[in-house]
Parts: structure tokens; sequence; C-alpha cells
């Protein structure tokens, strides 16, 4: 086969440092536009990004070219410093170190984007930490 194909459709998930609600509502299209900007500076397509004031969840296709690593470290890099340099919140901005990252079939992708689209009525059920562990739980993580 003379050509490479790839379709990888990835659901990430990160935190604010120490889970603080900084992602305040008027300023979250703000924070969610860069982060999907970023993405297609690196050639990921998106679909969706989305999230509340604690966390935010992402849907989009990997390039083939970058590791999910790369693709996570630059968008949470890049959008800490757009968030402090334009003073778009009060506090001192910063995302936790870690993140979640799980690979989402073609079967799915319509079920992961309502999903991530509705995380705010999502969220009148559970709590961010039951999510966490609901996430953990399913695809038999160990959360050390």
């Amino acid at each position: 086969m003379p050509h490479s194909y790839t379709k990888i459709w990835i659901h990430a998930i990160w935190a604010t440092k120490e889970r603080l609600p900084l992602i305040h509502f008027n300023v979250e299209n703000k924070i969610h536009g860069h982060i999907s900007e970023q993405l297609i500076e690196q050639e990921c397509r998106v679909k969706i990004v989305n999230g509340m004031p604690d966390h935010i969840h992402s849907l989009f296709l990997l390039n083939p070219k970058k590791s999910i690593a790369d693709v996570i470290k630059q968008i949470k890099g890049s959008s800490s410093h757009f968030v402090n340099q334009d003073n778009i919140i009060l506090e001192k901005f910063a995302w936790q170190t870690g993140y979640a990252a799980y690979s989402v079939s073609e079967s799915a992708v319509e079920r992961v984007f309502q999903y991530i689209k509705n995380q705010k009525q999502q969220h009148l059920k559970k709590t961010s930490q039951q999510e966490y562990d609901e996430f953990i739980r399913l695809y038999g993580l160990n959360s050390d």
C-alpha cells in the first residue's frame, strides 16, 4: 500500500490546577475558541471543545504526525499563556499536570460529541469527581 491512512478520534479531558473553577461562563467561549485554534494549528480536525469551570473536554482527529502527549502539551501551554497574557481572568491560570485521552470509534463519535456538547446538563447529574471516577472505571484504569 503506497499511502498511509489514519482516522483516530481522541476524546481528551484535562482540569484546571487544583480543579479550581476558573473557567467562568463569561470567558469560556474565548478559552474554548483558543483551544480549538491550537488544535487546528496542529492539523487536528476539531469536532468540539466544551467543559465546565474546572475542566475541559475536546474531541478531535489526531494528526498522524503528532503524539497525543505533544498535542495536549501544546494546547495546555498555549491556552494557559493566552489566559494569563490577555488577563482573561483575574486569578493566575494553570492546568493540572495530567490529562486523560481516549480513542473513540467512528460509530461512537456522535454520542461523544453530544456528551461533550451537553456538559452542563451532565454535571447536573454528577460531579466532576464522579465523572472522573466513571471514566476510570469504564476504561479499566488505575487512578493512582
